[in-house]
């Protein structure tokens, strides 16, 4: 009887990064690893941070329009002091990724997917409901961690913004500037800026839908 020819196996295809590996890859997580096996994505946030992967979804409106109009206004003033800003863009502490939603660096990042968190000088982040905990505590303290020199923090609580920075100092943040709705926010380091708070949200809430039976 003729054997059958035999037929080696296929070369294993190049794949294109897909959210499924998620599912079966067990070891611990690093910055490379899901740059390289993760899609880019303008969807969730997709950050890692010791040895884990975070997905978050995109913030309310609210943070959406703090965070475009805020950052329209910073990167003017930033870059008449020849630093560079961008919005949610990847940052790599070790093997750590974060995405925070404002970034300013002393280089720019043209034609690059990361930049390392030594090239930070502000990072900054626009309080979620969701996510009080990160952005409040988690975050400085990673940040400072890195020996990242300005922390900005925007809080939208109840609809009333308040901005503060933080400067580093001794390993820790302490605040050097913060203002609330209806007063001025001035800083100085690491560019001069100014805003009124109330300035971050243009528009009035809607009103909630009745529920269903209510006139």
């Amino acid at each position: 009887m003729a054997q059958a020819a035999f037929a080696p196996e296929p070369a294993p295809q190049d794949t294109e990064p897909s959210f499924d590996v998620l599912r079966w890859h067990d070891e611990p997580w690093t910055a490379q690893l899901a740059l390289d096996l993760l899609p880019e994505t303008n969807g969730p946030k997709v950050e890692v941070l010791s040895g884990s992967v975070i997905v978050t979804p995109h913030a309310g409106y609210d943070h959406q329009d703090a965070e475009l109009g805020l950052a329209y206004l910073l990167k003017q003033a930033a870059r008449r002091a020849k630093l560079w800003l961008y919005l949610e863009t990847n940052i790599v502490s070790g093997q750590d990724l974060y995405i925070p939603d404002i970034v300013i660096l002393d280089a720019p990042g043209g034609g690059r997917t990361t930049m390392d968190i030594r090239h930070a000088v502000l990072l900054g982040e626009i309080v979620s409901p969701g996510n009080r905990r990160k952005d409040i505590i988690d975050r400085p303290r990673e940040y400072a961690a890195a020996r990242v020199p300005f922390f900005l923090r925007v809080d939208l609580r109840n609809r009333v913004p308040t901005i503060a920075l933080y400067e580093l100092t001794e390993g820790e943040y302490r605040p050097v500037a913060a203002a609330a709705a209806g007063t001025r926010f001035v800083m100085r380091e690491p560019f001069e800026f100014s805003i009124d708070p109330a300035d971050l949200l243009g528009e009035e809430a809607l009103p909630e839908a009745p529920a269903d039976g209510e006139g």
